[in-house]
């Protein structure tokens, strides 16, 4: 078998060591924050002269922005695969529900990054974070948008409610407990029995 060209090669190392400092910039930004870390903090939990940084990323901005996009590249295939095979509007809501859980639990550094970076706060690349941000929570708006709801529902507050439950799970989700489906499930049981009552009502 022919050896791979040097040129292959060294951009497989780059590609290695371009990973290997984004899983150390968001092990950190999730750990100590953004501003709190700096490209030397970054550089140094790879084992990487401080300059050397800057042949990968220009700037710790267009760091963050690369670990918020992989981040939301992560959490979105996996909620688009899970909602491809459902048809029934509650089980595509669920099915979205779960992988975003699942996402969470997987991912918990570029999750972190991604739910608690707030545009306004991210300086250049704040226009970016938002597009990206609005981009992704679009899935959910049209899968809330798709349900039969009474007409007094405000969709936009039960997105914001329904992630605001999800996300919180970072802060209480363990191991061993529920898995993400139980959760997902039991969250939407209780929003639809809700909804049944003031149908109802």
């Amino acid at each position: 078998m022919p050896s791979q060209p040097q040129a292959a090669i060294r951009n497989q190392r780059q590609d290695n060591r371009r990973t290997q400092l984004l899983d150390a910039a968001a092990r950190l930004f999730a750990e100590r924050g953004y501003h709190a870390t700096s490209m030397r903090d970054i550089a140094k939990a790879v084992g990487m002269l401080s300059g050397s940084i800057y042949y990968h990323f220009e700037s710790k901005e267009e760091m963050l922005l690369a670990v918020y996009e992989l981040g939301v590249e992560r959490v979105a295939q996996g909620v688009d695969a899970a909602v491809a095979v459902k048809t029934d509007t509650w089980e595509r809501l669920e099915a979205a529900c779960t992988a975003h859980l699942q996402a969470l639990v997987a991912f918990p550094d570029y999750t972190k990054v991604m739910i608690g970076t707030r545009p306004d706060d991210a300086g250049a690349i704040g226009p970016r974070v938002r597009e990206l941000r609005r981009d992704y929570e679009a899935r959910f708006r049209r899968l809330i948008d798709a349900l039969s709801l009474p007409p007094e529902i405000d969709r936009h507050y039960l997105r914001l409610l329904l992630f605001g439950g999800l996300n919180w799970s970072q802060v209480w989700y363990r191991p061993g407990g529920d898995p993400p489906e139980v959760v997902a499930r039991r969250f939407l049981d209780t929003l639809r029995r809700q909804l049944d009552v003031r149908a109802r009502a």
